[in-house]
């Protein structure tokens, strides 16, 4: 829930704004600061989501390395303002009667994750066995690095032979006449 009161009409977005705190929330090593009044999830420091449910509605800002082209085809994105959207800052917002989607949503809390925090952080839920959530319950489609063979060594190149020398050029006499 955001500190400031939300309208009546904007009551049935508090779950929605609940699910995709805890959600957010749920990464490791991630704190919750009020900026502004609204809700920021970071992680060491860095905010990877931006929260604000107001009179105008809930809306969320993600960072999206990935699909951020994809995301903002559909009708109730934009680039985040103030100049995160040069950076891949996605904002979504809906309305009283609008139904977020949540599946699509926390697929996008992960990947603005993945993005902001350390690579530390992000192999740990790797090796922990937690894909990103684009992929999870996908089969896998990377199939492992092939190992290089060792390069053959070259042979030393061929010397050339001096080139020939050129005849020096006849001089011409001039003739009296």
């Amino acid at each position: 829930m955001t500190m400031t009161p939300v309208p009546p009409e904007m009551k049935r977005l508090e779950p929605f704004e609940q699910s995709l705190r805890e959600a957010a929330r749920a990464y490791p090593e991630t704190t919750e600061d009020f900026p502004w009044g609204h809700p920021t999830v970071k992680v060491k420091g860095k905010a990877f989501v931006f929260f604000s449910l107001s009179g105008e509605g809930l809306s969320l800002s993600v960072k999206l390395p990935h699909s951020n082209g994809a995301a903002l085809m559909l009708p109730f994105t934009q680039p985040t303002g103030y100049g995160l959207g040069k950076s891949g800052w996605v904002s979504a917002s809906f309305g009283a009667k609008d139904t977020p989607p949540l599946e699509l949503l926390r697929r996008w809390l992960d990947e603005s994750y993945r993005a902001v925090a350390p690579k530390k952080l992000v192999a740990q839920l790797e090796a922990a066995g937690t894909p990103p959530v684009a992929t999870r319950g996908a089969p896998s489609k990377k199939a492992p690095a092939a190992k290089k063979a060792p390069a053959a060594k070259k042979a030393p190149a061929a010397k050339k032979a001096p080139a020939a020398k050129k005849a020096p050029a006849a001089k011409k006499v001039a003739r009296k006449s």
